[in-house]
């Protein structure tokens, strides 16, 4: 993901590339030097960037999946002294349908048995995916205060997929499909840019995709 981002910034004549890190050079004066920091990283190089994005008062764009409990409340700690935006997925259309699920199983309540199936490429190792678990989440908050309505998720690892969801919302008597699909991986590293000219503009705290296309809710 980094050499996309990287590429990705040199086609945009409102940002400039302050810098790339890797695990042997200077962080903390690529974090100086820049106005907003993006971390596509692993957990235990993300716990490294937390700091230094705290100590230099930077915005951070984090899409890390895999932290643990004690790499997430580091990251919740960051966010009450700078922006985070912070999200398993980047898309622009991820963000939309997780909006739409929400909004869905918020109106049509527990009648409606739902099911979450995602496909990925064969190297993928987390299983459901980060983005199907965040789909899930989303359509547990809407039910939050009805109770907890029947979701089952599907998985499947085949070929080289970048990534393909689907949430399905049926009653006995009608079926409510909700699709997204992945043709390249660019579409993350997009994603990243347009929260990192957001997250520039906002007060600390933790915000996702969802925030930078809608605004907090």
């Amino acid at each position: 993901m980094g050499q996309a981002i990287a590429a990705s910034i040199e086609q945009q004549s409102d940002l400039q590339l302050a810098g790339i890190w890797t695990r042997d050079g200077d962080l903390g004066a690529i974090v100086d030097a820049a106005d907003v920091i993006i971390d596509f990283s692993l957990p235990e190089g993300s716990v490294e960037v937390l700091a230094a994005v705290v100590r230099h008062k930077k915005p951070l764009v984090c899409g890390v999946s895999g932290m643990d409990n004690a790499q997430m409340l580091l990251l919740d700690q960051a966010a009450t002294q700078v922006p985070v935006v912070y999200d398993r997925n980047m898309s622009l259309g991820i963000a939309v349908l997780e909006r739409s699920v929400h909004d869905a199983a918020a109106s049509l309540g527990l009648d409606f048995d739902v099911e979450i199936s995602e496909t990925h490429h064969i190297h993928k190792k987390d299983a459901p995916s980060g983005t199907a678990l965040k789909l899930g989440e989303a359509i547990a908050d809407a039910q939050g205060e009805m109770g907890t309505g029947t979701v089952r998720f599907e998985v499947e690892r085949r070929g080289e997929v970048p990534g393909d969801h689907q949430v399905v919302m049926s009653s006995p008597t009608e079926r409510l499909t909700f699709a997204h699909s992945v043709t390249t991986r660019q579409v993350f590293a997009d994603g990243a840019l347009r929260a990192a000219r957001w997250a520039v503009e906002q007060a600390p705290g933790r915000y996702r995709m969802r925030d930078v296309l809608f605004g907090q809710r």
